[in-house]
């Protein structure tokens, strides 16, 4: 269940800046900025992926604005492995999970 994110990767003028530009907005029209993990703790999608992007490591600093995440890389780590997380942050049933089957027994 869920749908994959369609994600561009640019690199930045900007040493160590990376853009994601995705099919979909995720913060509405409003901006979300992230120093650190203790700033994501909220539940909207763009709180998630920040968390997930500082958990990674190697991340110092996420925007994100409607469809467009800049993420700051710490010096010299590459961005290998952030498209996917992007992709997949839709996806609720990946591979190896199985799905919560409702119990046919009315409520009462």
């Amino acid at each position: 269940m869920g749908q994959p994110v369609t994600v561009i990767e640019k690199q930045s003028t900007r040493p160590g800046v990376v853009r994601y530009e995705i099919n979909r907005a995720i913060t509405g029209t409003g901006h979300e900025y992230y120093r650190s993990i203790d700033d994501a703790q909220g539940d909207k999608p763009a709180d998630r992926l920040a968390r997930m992007l500082f958990e990674r490591g190697g991340v110092t600093a996420v925007h994100v604005n409607a469809n467009v995440i800049t993420v700051h890389l710490a010096d010299g780590s590459p961005p290998n492995g952030i498209k996917p997380m992007i992709e997949d942050l839709f996806l609720y049933y990946r591979d190896g999970v199985v799905p919560e089957v409702p119990s046919d027994t009315p409520p009462g």
